[in-house]
């Protein structure tokens, strides 16, 4: 039997002639400045430009960041999105792109931690950075901590979503928002009351968007497990990473002990951070990923103690 393989082998012009085959020029003439000092600049250009402008900078900036916790883990290390932004004035074109980027890493290189007093810091330096009046400074994450069965008391991961919003104005100084999206377990109230033998429940979404007093102090009170608590605290029941069956059967049974609509669960997590003397107002919203329908059920709260 004849076992010879027969092969055709292409043979392909070098890479300079390829990238030439598909578009790629010599290069031209260089006639413009090389050195940054000779660059038009025309970011600071100064004339009329009709309109103030509210916010211009950069968003969806991913970078590795440090968070503590009250829970573990205590420290840990996590991805973030940050959006940096400032206004201008109209007779400004422009703002300086790079200066965002450019303090974020400064900033990390110095073993920087995210957290309010941080971010206050880092947006007071960015004005100064920026030579504008003011600077805002978004950031997001997913925020990590430990839960065990209630039974088992095996550990696992959870992880909520959190966002801090900071901004600084040289004239009216700081304004503090904090946000934490936590999971919970909902148990429907009507099919409980209308059904034989069972209920259904859904995994709900609760976000609480929370404004602090301005002597807020952090290093007392970790905000992030106040909100997750006051979530899951009034939930059907608790997301759980690790379950056995013992741990399956008492997290079921509290669930079918506590029913709850969305409109329950926005009303008493209102009721949770109304009752905290350091959130000057906050909106509570809960989204259901109902498991018999193929839509959603939303509700919301918003609160403002100052107008009391």
């Amino acid at each position: 039997m004849n076992t010879t393989k027969v092969t055709n082998k292409k043979t392909l012009p070098n890479k300079k002639e390829r990238h030439r085959l598909f578009g790629s020029v010599e290069a031209g003439p260089r006639t413009k400045p090389v050195n940054k000092q000779e660059m038009a600049d025309l970011q600071n250009t100064k004339k009329d430009f009709m309109f103030d402008i509210d916010a211009v900078g950069i968003s969806n900036v991913k970078h590795p960041i440090q968070v503590s916790s009250s829970l573990e883990p205590k420290f840990q290390t996590t991805i973030a999105s940050f959006t940096f932004t400032s206004s201008i004035d109209k007779d400004s074109k422009g703002t300086n792109m790079s200066r965002f980027t450019e303090q974020l890493h400064e900033y990390h290189s110095a073993n920087f931690f995210i957290n309010i007093d941080s971010l206050k810091q880092f947006t007071k330096d960015l004005t100064s950075r920026l030579k504008q009046k003011d600077a805002c400074m978004e950031v997001t994450f997913p925020w990590f901590f430990e839960r065990k069965g209630p039974s088992s008391n095996l550990t696992g991961l959870n992880h909520a979503d959190v966002t801090i919003k900071v901004t600084y104005d040289i004239d009216s100084g700081y304004d503090v928002e904090v946000s934490l999206t936590g999971t919970i377990t909902t148990l429907c109230p009507c099919s409980k009351e209308i059904s034989e033998y069972s209920a259904h429940n859904q995994r709900g979404n609760v976000t609480m968007t929370v404004s602090l007093v301005e002597d807020f102090d952090e290093h007392e009170i970790d905000w992030k497990q106040v909100l997750l608590e006051a979530a899951e605290s009034n939930a059907s029941a608790r997301i759980h990473p690790v379950l056995k069956r013992p741990d399956e059967k008492l997290v079921t049974e509290h669930a079918f002990e506590n029913p709850r609509f969305v409109e329950d669960i926005v009303r008493l997590v209102a009721a949770d951070l109304y009752e905290l003397p350091y959130v000057e107002k906050f909106k509570v919203t809960c989204r259901n990923e109902e498991s018999i329908h193929l839509h959603d059920a939303i509700a919301s709260v918003t609160y403002d103690k100052n107008n009391e």
